[in-house]
């Protein structure tokens, strides 16, 4: 049998205010008919699916539709999913029965009460178990331990990882005890495929992607040792990276299917694809994602980033821009010229960063002050200076900005 491999979708997810719904249908149609044109068995997202806890109704929308679409419209028997740290439990878990009649298996949260809930016997055509999936989610630390007065930093990191493992190990004993019965019963050999959400020990992030520590710190990040091994093949999520774990090919980052930062614009997003044959080791395949809305970053003096654009508008396409100007000369305008320069063409500037007004606007005045020294309207008050704002509008203006600073502390008198 063959499944697919996939995680960190993050359904809603903007970039830098720019929604990407049109991003999100096109890659979940291309999900689907890969999973057709590559005869896949079974579908496991591995947490992540939507980027913050309340998604909108056209995230729901493509998230469901998808699932209808693969679930009675493809050779796909079995879809699992599980949570991850971006992911409301209560709101995956709200249809999960109704799911569950298409074979769509939702497992939200642990429960370390029944760890069996999150062990899933995945059926071929004819009934009959084809693989067993421990189906465990993102691992709040409410879930794996308890915390104890007076421990240490040392304390609780080996209390995480050591009830991370515990977890994996008591959820494997039960998937391990069903492979063994159905051997013993018919002699198949069945695959037994593990998820996860969390952070290995050593893995690669991008600039800007989001990924955000799940504990405190490195807290709680592992190493593969955690999954026991006699688990074939780990689908985990989390980092967006496409990436094994510890070298080991069978515990695998599937990586996010489109790119969630500028940072991540160059790198090849995948999904894995992974054969089990009962006579030899899994076969494991990167399967690269089309890209879909392609990302540049621009960088450098103010000729240079005049240059590359004039060489992308050349290209004619759909190209969304951020831009960091390093150039000495302080440059005021900088924001109007870039945009003059694109106006006409398929190019959007979603971001620029004038690194030497920043600079400027936020060079300490005295030594040893830092930011977490001014507030508000101090640093809007260096603005106003910075680009020589008339002595008798920054009054006016400084009225304005506190103005809108009280409605956004107060909101309830604005209404």
């Amino acid at each position: 049998m063959k499944i697919l491999h996939t995680s960190d979708w993050h359904l809603t997810r903007y970039l830098y205010r720019q929604k990407r719904d049109e991003e999100f249908e096109r890659f979940l149609d291309w999900l689907a008919d890969t999973i057709e044109k590559e005869n896949i068995a079974a579908l496991i997202v591995s947490g992540d699916i939507f980027d913050t806890t309340t998604p909108g109704n056209y995230a729901r929308t493509l998230y469901y539709r998808f699932l209808a679409k693969v679930a009675t419209n493809s050779c796909c028997r079995n879809i699992v999913i599980v949570a991850g740290n971006h992911d409301s439990p209560s709101f995956l878990n709200a249809p999960s029965h109704i799911l569950e009649a298409l074979n769509v298996f939702v497992i939200a949260a642990a429960d370390k009460d029944n760890p069996e809930k999150e062990v899933l016997s995945l059926k071929d055509e004819n009934g009959k178990v084809e693989a067993i999936v421990c189906a465990v989610p993102y691992l709040r630390e409410r879930d794996i331990r308890a915390s104890e007065a007076g421990e240490t930093l040392t304390d609780k990191e080996q209390a995480l990882v050591q009830g991370i493992q515990a977890h994996y190990k008591s959820v494997y004993e039960i998937a391990d005890q069903r492979r063994k019965k159905i051997k013993k019963e018919s002699g198949a050999k069945i695959p037994v495929i593990a998820t996860g959400h969390l952070f290995a020990a050593g893995g690669k992030t991008a600039d800007g992607d989001g990924v955000r520590e799940l504990y405190i710190g490195s807290l709680g990040h592992v190493s593969s040792s955690i999954f026991p091994s006699g688990i074939d093949y780990a689908a985990l999520g989390h980092l967006h990276i496409p990436q094994s774990v510890g070298g080991n090919e069978l515990i695998r980052y599937s990586g996010s299917p489109i790119p969630m930062s500028f940072g991540e614009g160059k790198q090849e997003k995948s999904v894995v694809i992974v054969d089990f044959d009962a006579e030899k080791a899994p076969d494991v395949k990167l399967l690269p994602v089309p890209v879909f809305q392609r990302l540049e970053r621009i960088k450098g003096k103010r000729d240079d980033i005049r240059a590359a654009i004039g060489e992308l508008k050349a290209e004619e396409c759909s190209i969304w821009l951020e831009i960091e100007y390093t150039g000495k000369e302080i440059v005021h305008d900088l924001k109007e010229e870039i945009e003059e320069l694109v106006e006409g063409s398929e190019l959007r500037i979603l971001r620029i960063v004038n690194r030497q007004l920043i600079d400027r606007v936020m060079s300490p005045k005295h030594e040893n002050e830092t930011l977490d020294d001014l507030d508000e309207k101090d640093v809007f008050q260096r603005c106003m200076d910075v680009h020589e704002v008339p002595a008798e509008q920054q009054k006016m203006l400084m009225g304005l900005f506190e103005e809108i600073l009280y409605k956004i502390e107060n909101p309830e008198d604005s209404i």
